[in-house]
């Protein structure tokens, strides 16, 4: 059967109902792996004016992925700056590099064992980065473990290795290694694969889209409704 969602993007204050929804399923996946210590596994960034994400919903409603773009205000640290800031201290000197013309974070990607191998997390990926435009971000920043990796660097994320170890950092548990990765342009998106530039691009001109994605597991029908709301 064809597997149909809906990804909605809101704003984390503005939506306090799609933020519990949001963490509900989060804080599942992650217990599901055994993963107990995150450090974005909070709720300070649903109180956040500068935190906006896009939930995957099913035809009944149900919350079955996210993922979320953090902007760099100055004043709250960014996710990763919480999760390896302490282990390296030049990972906020870097972020506040771009802090002028605009950085911050694509971060808390998770899916639903009810979607597990469908392909869900690329195409958050992907309209993650979509949004940026709207939020005047010109670069990216984020944090992934091994086995995310291909995927982030599909979309043109870059590992920094001049951070931790030749760029690795031992998060969120022994079990892991993780990497901090820059997008170092999100408007160009030169360094992503052309086929994912391509996509990215085409949400950005056409947030509002019905599309059959190409998955693992055969095709996804996703509606997009990826123009943040202008909350009244």
């Amino acid at each position: 059967m064809e597997l149909k969602l809906t990804f909605r993007s809101f704003t984390a204050v503005k939506e306090p109902e799609t933020c519990e929804r949001y963490l509900e399923g989060h804080v599942q996946v992650l217990k599901d792996y055994g993963i107990t210590n995150i450090t974005t596994n909070n709720r300070q960034w649903m109180s956040l004016p500068n935190v906006h994400g896009i939930v995957a919903e099913t035809e009944s409603g149900e919350v079955v992925g996210g993922v979320r773009v953090h902007i760099a205000d100055g004043i709250h640290p960014l996710p990763v700056e919480k999760a390896v800031g302490s282990m390296d201290p030049n990972v906020a000197t870097i972020i506040n590099q771009y802090f002028d013309s605009g950085t911050g974070e694509l971060c808390g990607l998770w899916n639903a064992k009810s979607v597990a191998g469908v392909g869900i997390s690329i195409l958050l990926v992907r309209a993650g980065i979509a949004i940026v435009n709207q939020i005047r971000l010109a670069s990216l920043f984020t944090i992934c473990a091994d086995y995310t990796l291909p995927m982030v660097r599909k979309v043109g994320f870059v590992v920094e290795d001049s951070l931790g170890k030749g760029g690795e950092f031992v998060y969120p548990n022994d079990n892991y290694i993780a990497r901090v990765l820059r997008k170092m342009n999100a408007k160009t998106l030169e360094t992503a694969e052309e086929f994912d530039r391509d996509r990215i691009f085409d949400l950005r001109d056409n947030p509002i889209q019905h599309t059959l994605e190409s998955g693992p597991k055969g095709d996804v029908e996703i509606d997009y409704q990826l123009l943040i709301p202008k909350y009244e």
